[in-house]
């Protein structure tokens, strides 16, 4: 099967959690079609090692570090991209974190506070400065990386569920705010996908590998260029008429 190809030559795309995984795909699939991309990330080595990689092929990308639970950060993160490129066409909202599994009763507050300012707030904050790019332009897409555990249930990790569940709320009620003047909120919902970070929960049994295939009826994990495709298609002038929709990309793990 022929693989899809998107163009976004003249357009401006900012990844957030774009040193690796999905994030890393993402920004490097916008950068293969044409799109001048902004990178940001927290850890600043793999955000530079990103970017440089990028630049290497000839493809024009940039790098911004940015703590997304830090309002102010997200705030100079999305200026700093319009400065540099004049614009923002699209964005994906994909910086998160996972924690260790915890029944919720020994959950600590801190642990609570931490994922909910990254997974729910960060995307809030994200999504507040770019729409004030976008309505200034008249259009714009952005893309949400929610979760399967934003569409069901997540055992003894409550915190990371409610962060992706409250994200599909948001996602659904700012579309219905923006819709009409151009502009088109929706959000990804991954389901476990070959990244390092799934790598590494496997190594630390913190996540069933074998377990989780055989459940999927796909019988395999994804792959990150399938959530990046996802993304750039939310993104494109192939799905102009879908608005604040939750995209799960899950092997089929939330029809069963």
């Amino acid at each position: 099967m022929a693989k899809v190809t998107y163009d976004f030559s003249g357009n401006v795309a900012l990844v957030t959690g774009a040193a690796s995984g999905m994030g890393l795909a993402t920004a490097q699939a916008f950068a293969a079609a044409g799109a001048k991309t902004v990178l940001s990330d927290v850890n600043e080595a793999a955000l530079k090692k990103a970017v440089d990689e990028i630049r290497a092929k000839g493809q024009e990308a940039t790098g911004i570090v940015c703590d997304v639970s830090e309002d102010g950060q997200v705030k100079s993160l999305v200026e700093g991209a319009v400065e540099t490129y004049g614009r923002l066409d699209a964005a994906f909202n994909n910086a998160g974190i996972v924690t260790h599994m915890v029944d919720l009763d020994k959950m600590s507050e801190e642990e609570y506070d931490r994922v909910l300012a990254i997974n729910l707030k960060g995307v809030w904050s994200a999504m507040r400065y770019e729409l004030r790019q976008m309505r200034k332009q008249g259009s714009g897409a952005i893309v949400n990386c929610s979760s399967l555990a934003g569409l069901v249930g997540a055992a003894r990790r409550s915190q990371y569920s409610a962060a992706k569940h409250g994200m599909l709320g948001m996602t659904k009620s700012v579309a219905m705010e923006v819709a009409a003047e151009g502009i088109r909120v929706n959000a990804v919902c991954p389901g476990t996908i070959e990244t390092p970070l799934v790598d590494r929960m496997g190594r630390e049994n913190d996540l069933d590998i074998p377990l989780v295939i055989d459940s999927v009826p796909i019988k395999r994990l994804g792959r990150m260029d399938e959530i990046s495709d996802a993304v750039l298609w939310l993104c494109s002038s192939g799905s102009t008429y879908v608005i604040g929709q939750p995209i799960a990309v899950d092997g089929g793990h939330t029809i069963q």
